[in-house]
């Protein structure tokens, strides 16, 4: 038995198991490249106010949205507003003391008027059905990372650690299908006298004047050759990314000296026992901005980000409108404690040992950001290739499969014909 007969089966199954959720993903992931903007045309009622400043501090629409529905918590909160932008929060639903569970809320952002704290609309980030323009960009975005697998045994990561073991087959398929790529040793015998590369150049290119299955075949290859590269690292990012807590930091951990975060030293509360903060917004917030003076940052606090299942506060630093950052690892972060508010660590851009560094380009890899403007662009296009591939290897497979089953017809209704075993 050769490696490639071990192979290719293996690219073949690996390719039929992956390939419908790497057609979503893919198609997904080349429209949300440009979420904010897309979201910014198709929601203007909720993103763009007419109202003159000054703008209320950050820390007070949140007791204003806390106010008005007692049942919700914010625990994400930008500070400062762009010019003629609203503010959003994101909320999840405080704990029913007459039940100990979480109360129902049919929303989970708010937008508000950051100059008059005038409520422009609510709505739920990510929401499955129905589909409308205010959830469009964020079902297609959650669809690319969950497939909208709804959350059980208290855990909303269920999606993720799918997608996760999908990803680690596909990073693994990539030196598999690269291998198969190569020049066969029989192919090499009946092309004597020709180097490596002559017999392997076939493989790069896509002959137009073949049949139909043979362009099809021959995009499938050579749209896998020329991306490799882009095609690993989107895999393993989305695998890192998803089996973050699960695989990967764990797998840091062992392998490398790595710094991890607050988030990954303590344990995963229940989302129906979160912990209860006992420091607000408004202490951290000025915890933090001395901090950053100290540090010599010149930046303000763009946002505070709480997380109830672990107790940690989260303040990264940027300019209004550049959370995602024009290009880079995106920007500076404190942690905090809830408890007492002490400081849990920093998470600071390029700065650390090589393995951080590491740690902190696995979303601005996979989301193209690294690179600014042009990543995005290679990265929007990156998933329409995905699709391709996925949808030509299931097209290989098929042509394939319908050839071996009239043989085998054609053998079993001959005369002294035998059936040829099934795959």
């Amino acid at each position: 038995m050769t490696m490639r007969s071990i192979l290719g089966p293996l690219h073949r199954w690996a390719g039929l198991v992956t390939a419908a959720f790497l057609f979503f993903s893919g198609v997904t992931g080349a429209i949300i490249s440009w979420d904010h903007e897309i979201d910014d045309v198709l929601n203007r009622k909720l993103f763009e106010v007419t109202s003159a400043g000054p703008a209320i501090p950050s820390v007070e629409l949140v007791k204003l949205i806390e106010q008005r529905d007692p049942c919700a918590r914010v625990v994400h909160m930008f500070m400062t507003p762009e010019k003629g932008e609203s503010l959003w929060f994101f909320v999840l639903p405080r704990i029913d003391p007459a039940t100990g569970k979480r109360y129902t809320l049919d929303y989970n952002q708010v937008f508000l008027d950051p100059n008059t704290g005038a409520e422009l609309g609510r709505r739920y980030w990510g929401a499955v059905w129905p589909v409308t323009s205010e959830n469009f960009v964020s079902f297609l975005y959650k669809l690319h990372y969950t497939m909208h697998i709804p959350e059980f045994w208290g855990s909303d990561r269920w999606g993720m650690r799918f997608l996760g073991i999908i990803a680690v087959i596909w990073t693994i398929d990539c030196f598999v299908g690269f291998y198969l790529t190569l020049p066969s040793r029989r192919r090499a015998a009946g092309q004597r006298g020709k180097g490596f590369w002559a017999r392997w150049a076939p493989a790069w290119k896509i002959k137009r004047s073949g049949s139909a299955y043979r362009i099809n075949f021959d995009i499938h290859r050579a749209f896998s050759l020329w991306t490799w590269a882009l095609l690993f690292v989107i895999a393993f990012t989305a695998f890192s990314l998803n089996l973050y807590f699960e695989v990967f930091s764990p797998l840091m951990k062992t392998v490398s000296n790595y710094t991890p975060t607050p988030y990954e030293q303590r344990p995963y509360r229940h989302l129906d026992d979160p912990i209860e903060p006992k420091t607000t917004y408004a202490d951290i917030a000025a915890r933090a901005a001395a901090d950053g003076k100290v540090r010599g940052w010149s930046t303000p606090i763009g946002w505070i980000n709480y997380g109830p299942a672990h107790g940690v506060y989260a303040v990264a630093f940027f300019e209004p409108g550049d959370e995602h950052g024009a290009a880079g690892v995106g920007p500076p972060q404190l942690y905090y404690d809830s408890e007492d508010g002490r400081p849990l660590g920093a998470k600071l851009p390029w700065v650390g040992t090589a393995a951080d560094v590491f740690v902190q380009m696995q979303f601005p890899l996979h989301s193209g950001r690294i690179a600014g403007l042009p990543g995005r662009i290679l990265i929007s296009v990156m998933g329409l290739v995905v699709a391709a591939l996925s949808v030509t290897g299931v097209v290989i497979w098929w042509r394939k499969r319908r050839a071996r089953i009239r043989t085998r017809v054609a053998a079993a209704s001959s005369p002294g014909g035998r059936l040829a075993p099934a795959e």
